[in-house]
């Protein structure tokens, strides 16, 4: 089953979603993120997966330049920023997306795009190949003991069970109810072994939290995230001598 074909439905969803005062994406995610990347002044970003472009438009508005957004969906703004391109494409055919043939970049991104690649080795590996030399992948996925929790409480089974399963899953989004979603299971192990036969390996690895005032705040939230605890940032670098 082709896991990307929902999002052509669930994309503007998944917007209305982030934009709430209280998502987790503005509170937690998207900080966490952007302290990783750092000063993005001249350098050119790739986001792979990104939606309606929104957070590539901020990167470029803070400097970044020549860069690209890459989503199934195409669900694009009509216009767009000078330094920025918006291409609708299918990150499991990185490499054959118009626009992008020959071109490097400073800074690749997967923010919880990667779980809707066909094929995640030769996904990493095509971003792999269009990393500039000293660039790196910003790649964030959610925490896999999320869903196994909320499978097992679905299936009476045990916690390790479900972390261990490696039958698919179907679930509906709180973006939309009427939207299914299914995905391959992953383990932490599934995710180190993957960067490595992309050829590449973690530098760093984040898992953010609330701030102590958005818990104060938003304690449904914190609620949230002390059971399902939110998602992983890895901070990736291709191994040079591959």
């Amino acid at each position: 089953m082709d896991s990307s074909q929902p999002w052509l439905e669930l994309a503007p969803d998944y917007e209305r979603a982030r934009a709430k005062e209280d998502s987790l994406d503005r509170l937690v995610e998207w900080p966490a993120q952007r302290t990783v990347l750092g000063d993005v002044t001249g350098r050119s970003v790739l986001d792979v997966g990104c939606g309606n472009g929104g957070k590539v438009a901020e990167l470029v508005r803070d400097g970044a330049t020549d860069s690209v957004g890459v989503d199934i969906s195409g669900n694009f703004p009509s216009a767009q920023l000078p330094g920025l391109e918006l291409l609708q494409g299918d990150l499991s055919e990185l490499e054959s997306v118009p626009g992008l043939a020959g071109r490097t970049f400073d800074r690749i991104l997967f923010l919880q795009s990667f779980g809707y690649a066909k094929d995640p080795v030769r996904t990493l590996q095509a971003a792999r190949a269009m990393l500039a030399d000293h660039g790196f992948i910003l790649l964030t996925r959610t925490q896999p003991i999320r869903y196994a929790l909320e499978r097992a409480e679905k299936n009476g089974t045990s916690l390790g069970e479900e972390y261990f399963s490696t039958a698919q899953f179907s679930y509906a989004t709180g973006w939309n109810d009427e939207i299914t979603l299914s995905k391959r299971p992953y383990t932490i192990s599934d995710l180190i072994n993957g960067f490595s036969a992309a050829g590449l390996y973690i530098e760093s690895a984040t898992e953010p939290q609330l701030s102590e005032d958005a818990r104060l705040r938003y304690p449904h939230k914190q609620a949230w995230m002390a059971k399902y605890l939110g998602i992983l940032i890895f901070k990736l670098r291709p191994h040079r001598n591959q």
